[in-house]
């Protein structure tokens, strides 16, 4: 089953490669036999279907998570494989699409409006009238 990242990216399911273990936490005996816990790595650098500009997004964005040009996404949430492999397509999936979108504009620093500026002088004022009033007064 190919996986589709966005509407430009499919990536080939021969591409992907999967490997299985067997997962901590809870199953009781089950646990002991099965390989539930899910191993899906894709091979960035060397992918025939990666346009050229995608291929460099993806390795600078994902450097951090990158061995050797190569990403590896885990699931071991539930104790079914078969969940667990379509948790690791969809972690995968998400990771790809989200460093493949276009960066967020800049914010534009704004200042504040007069009347805020009023507004925020005046509550600073009846503070520190308030603070004045719970003073003790002086002795005499």
């Amino acid at each position: 089953m190919d996986l589709l990242v966005s509407p430009a990216l499919t990536i080939p399911s021969a591409e992907l490669g999967w490997r299985f273990s067997r997962s901590s936490g809870p199953g009781g005996q089950h646990v002991n036999t099965s390989d539930s816990r899910v191993e899906l790595s894709w091979n960035i650098a060397g992918s025939p279907t990666l346009p050229d500009a995608h291929r460099l997004m993806l390795l600078t964005r994902l450097e951090h998570r990158l061995v050797g040009g190569v990403i590896t996404v885990t699931a071991a949430e539930r104790r079914s494989q078969l969940q667990n492999r379509q948790i690791a397509l969809a972690k995968l999936s998400g990771l790809l699409a989200e460093a493949l979108a276009p960066e967020a504009a800049a914010r534009r620093p704004t200042k504040p409006t007069r009347a805020s500026n009023r507004r925020r002088l005046a509550a600073k004022e009846r503070r520190a009238v308030t603070k004045q009033q719970r003073r003790r007064p002086p002795a005499e």
